[in-house]
């Protein structure tokens, strides 16, 4: 019989009948069927209300980079990989970088963009124009009711805080891309981006007569930034047998 990864309504199998169909696929053995099936500390029901289509966890090893000096405060810095001399090679950069204070670290603000691209508005390419006065003349209505989607962002101190436009030329014609720019604190943000941007499409279709293709997070966060940085002596940086601190700094500044 012929084997085939379409597999109707496959979500609807209870993570044992998953894992049977995957075994008689791939033609696992019992054993590698076993260790697929181990669910760990997380559990199987927490794991399938996190993913779709479970059928098992894997587990990675958990090392601890020690010497950290961050802010002149002292840290442990867990790192769950499976790569060897990473969590090694980290540990040796802090040492190096302890000796002269350790890392100074700042961040920006927490702002993720919210990207609405719209295409063909009322009037032709030409009327990119009026569009964008029109958003710019409704920003402050349109950021209100963004905020509304998202109440406990808001009490947290987050929440949508401007509407940027602007018109770019592409293949398929002029188009206008919008920028919905929110605070999302402590959260990662796409659900709460993702929702605004969504609510936010016919709002602007209404507005503009343009019609709204995506609407959805952008990975491009120049809003939200980090900053480190360390100074590694010279003196530490000598490789016994090979060169000094001074060569050492001059090679890699070569690289």
């Amino acid at each position: 019989m012929e084997k085939s990864s379409e597999v109707k309504e496959f979500y609807k199998l209870s993570a044992s009948e998953r894992l049977e169909y995957v075994r008689n696929f791939a033609n696992l053995t019992q054993e590698e069927a076993t260790i697929l099936s181990h669910y760990g500390g997380l559990g199987a029901e927490t794991a399938n209300r996190m993913v779709e289509n479970v059928v098992g966890t894997t587990q990675l090893p958990i090392g601890i980079a020690t010497g950290f000096k961050i802010n002149g405060r002292d840290y442990l810095i867990p790192f769950a990989i499976e790569e060897p001399s990473v969590v090694a090679g980290a540990s040796k950069a802090a040492k190096t970088a302890r000796v002269a204070g350790g890392f100074t670290v700042t961040s920006t603000e927490p702002v993720m963009i919210g990207q609405i691209q719209l295409v063909n508005p009322r009037f032709g390419e030409n009327d990119w124009a009026n569009a964008i006065k029109t958003i710019k003349e409704n920003e402050s209505k349109l950021v209100a009711f963004a905020n509304t989607l998202d109440k406990t962002l808001v009490e947290h101190g987050g929440g949508a805080c401007k509407l940027e436009t602007r018109v770019i030329n592409s293949p398929r014609g002029k188009m206008l891309i919008a920028h919905l720019l929110v605070d999302v604190r402590d959260a990662m943000g796409a659900n709460a981006v993702n929702s605004m941007c969504e609510a936010l499409a016919p709002k602007l279709e209404e507005l503009t007569g343009a019609s709204v293709r995506l609407r959805i997070i952008s990975n491009l966060a120049v809003h939200r930034t980090a900053h480190a940085k360390a100074v590694f002596p010279k003196s530490e940086l000598a490789v016994e047998g090979i060169c000094d601190g001074e060569e050492t700094v001059e090679r890699i500044l070569d690289a």
